[in-house]
């Protein structure tokens, strides 16, 4: 039998470490569905993990929970599902507080409980009770965009320090966080338009529609080919 300890020290540095890709979320998913026997103690690890780190891996562990309860729906263990459905607005508290520290976050955490919703992992109800307190944690980013933006490309009266104060009293990110979050919000967007275009299995299908849509060739269609064939002669100069 593995060692508690160890399970839930390796669990906490992979949710440390999650990153943009689907891999990471995935594999820290596997992971916990492996010792799926200590259900309530690696769901603890990620309550833990939500309040001690940055906004921005906040909100990767974010994404990681959409794997999570969809991975463990699959493979029926609901005990996930369950802890995560009783304790999602401590999480999302933790993601996108009330003080306007995660303002930022308040997309992703929108984006990921319309997923939860779709996979019928949160109610409808639920999800709109929480999309009533993200509207005024919503408003923080929307004053924080109206900022002006000085010829540096700064936003103006912002302290020089790595990491700022504003006068509220609210930590500001520092450029290296800043950067890492622009990059990793490419990468989902990215990935966005893939899932977008992404064809699936049955790729003939589409191929069959479009070509039942067709209608057969008739005469109309040959003498339209013709003069199409003799206008492309007479612009090359052909006789």
């Amino acid at each position: 039998m593995a060692d508690p300890f160890e399970v839930r020290m390796r669990f906490t540095s992979q949710l440390q470490h999650l990153n943009a890709s689907v891999n990471s979320s995935q594999k820290a998913a596997h992971y916990a569905l492996k010792y799926r026997d200590m259900d309530e103690d690696l769901h603890s690890c990620i309550l833990e993990q939500l309040e001690r780190n940055s906004m921005n891996n906040r909100a990767n562990i974010m994404y990681f929970i959409e794997h999570l309860c969809d991975m463990a729906q699959r493979e029926n263990h609901p005990n996930f599902v369950r802890m995560m459905q009783k304790d999602i607005l401590m999480v999302v508290d933790a993601v996108a507080p009330s003080d306007g520290s995660g303002a930022a976050n308040v997309k992703v955490v929108r984006r990921v409980l319309a997923g939860l919703q779709q996979k019928n992992i949160l109610q409808s109800e639920t999800v709109v009770e929480i999309e009533g307190c993200l509207k005024e944690r919503d408003t923080v980013a929307e004053q924080e965009a109206l900022t002006p933006i000085d010829a540096n490309g700064q936003r103006e009266h912002a302290p020089s320090q790595a990491t700022a104060v504003k006068a509220n009293g609210l930590t500001r990110p520092d450029k290296r966080q800043i950067e890492q979050r622009i990059e990793e919000d490419r990468e989902r967007h990215k990935r966005l338009r893939e899932s977008i275009w992404a064809v699936g299995d049955e790729g003939d299908e589409e191929f069959d529609r479009l070509w039942d849509e067709v209608s057969d060739i008739g005469e109309d269609d040959y003498i339209a080919a013709e003069e199409d064939a003799m206008e492309r002669r007479q612009a090359l100069g052909v006789e």
